[in-house]
C-alpha cells in the first residue's frame, strides 16, 4: 500500500508521523489501513529496536477520528470503522518491541486512543487529551473505555468520558496518562533520547518484560504471574543472560547479542 498519509522512517529506532497537518493529523479509514501496513513491516523485521509514532506539524498529534467521514458512514460502516481502529491499536500494543509516544499538540479521541496503545508516552507542554465523543453523541470507540481507566482509574476515566473535558498536558501527567512533559522544542529530542536508553538494552529481555506487561492488562492476576514465570525462563535462557550476569560480575558493560 502506497503511504500517502504516514511517513515511515525505517532504522533501529524507527518513527512512523501521521501526516494529515491540515486535518489536524486525523485518523481515518485510509490513514488506519496504512498504519497498519508499517506495523506489520516492523513487526517482521528484527532490526527495528523501538518505534516513535508522533504527528506531522505542532499542532496535533492525533486530533481524533475523521469526523467529517464518519458523518457519512453507515451503522454497519460504524462498526466496521472501530473494529479498524481497535485491530490498529491491539497491533502496537502486541508488537513485540517497546513503542513511544511523542505528543506535539491535541490528542483527543482517536488521538489519546492511539498514544495508550503505546509503551510510553511523552508530551509536549502544549499537548491537550481528552475523549470528546460524548458531545458528538458516541463513546470512545479504538479502546478508551478500556485503556483510560488502566492509565488513569476508574473515577477520573469516568469523569473524562462523560464530560468529554480535556487535560493539559500537567494535569495528565498528575493523573499517569503520560510519564514526561517537556519543552514543545525539545519533544522530538527527549523522546529519542528515551528511545536510546531503551534500544542499548537486551532486545530478549525488552520483548518478555513487554509481553509480560501485556498479560498484566489482559490476564487474572494468577495466570499473570505465571506468564511472567515462563518469560522469565525464556530470558534466562538467553545468551544476553549469560552476557549480562557475567558483565555485571566482572563490573563492566554488558556486550548484547540480541539472543
Amino acid at each position: 500500500m502506497e503511504l500517502t498519509d504516514i511517513i515511515f522512517d525505517k532504522a533501529p529506532i524507527a518513527t512512523l508521523t501521521v501526516n494529515r497537518p491540515a486535518a489536524l493529523n486525523a485518523l481515518n479509514k485510509s490513514v488506519l489501513e496504512q498504519i497498519s501496513t508499517v506495523l506489520r513491516e516492523v513487526r517482521h523485521d528484527t532490526s527495528v529496536r523501538v518505534l516513535i509514532v508522533t504527528g506531522a506539524g505542532d499542532r496535533a498529534f492525533v486530533a481524533g477520528a475523521d469526523i467529517a467521514q464518519m458523518s457519512k458512514m453507515s451503522t454497519v460502516e460504524g462498526l466496521e470503522f472501530s473494529r479498524l481502529g481497535h485491530r490498529v491499536m491491539g497491533t502496537i500494543e502486541d508488537l513485540p518491541i517497546p513503542v513511544i509516544a511523542a505528543v506535539n499538540g491535541f490528542a483527543l479521541g482517536g488521538g489519546v486512543e492511539l498514544a495508550m496503545a503505546c509503551d510510553i508516552i511523552v508530551a509536549s507542554e502544549k499537548a491537550r487529551f481528552g475523549q470528546p465523543e460524548i458531545n458528538l453523541g458516541l463513546i470512545p470507540g479504538f479502546g478508551g473505555t478500556q485503556r483510560l481507566p488502566h492509565r488513569i482509574g476508574q473515577a477520573k476515566a469516568r469523569e473524562l468520558i462523560m464530560t468529554g473535558d480535556m487535560i493539559d498536558a500537567k494535569v495528565a501527567l498528575e493523573l499517569g496518562l503520560v510519564n514526561y512533559v517537556v519543552a514543545p522544542d525539545q519533544l522530538m529530542a527527549e523522546t529519542r533520547k528515551l528511545a536510546e536508553k531503551i534500544a542499548s538494552k537486551s532486545s530478549v529481555a525488552l520483548r518478555q518484560a513487554k509481553a509480560a506487561l501485556r498479560a498484566s492488562f489482559t490476564m487474572e492476576e494468577d495466570a499473570g504471574l505465571r506468564f511472567e514465570q515462563e518469560s522469565f525462563g525464556i530470558a534466562f535462557s538467553s545468551e544476553d543472560r549469560v552476557e549480562g550476569t557475567e558483565a555485571f560480575v566482572g563490573k563492566r558493560q554488558p556486550a548484547w547479542r540480541h539472543r
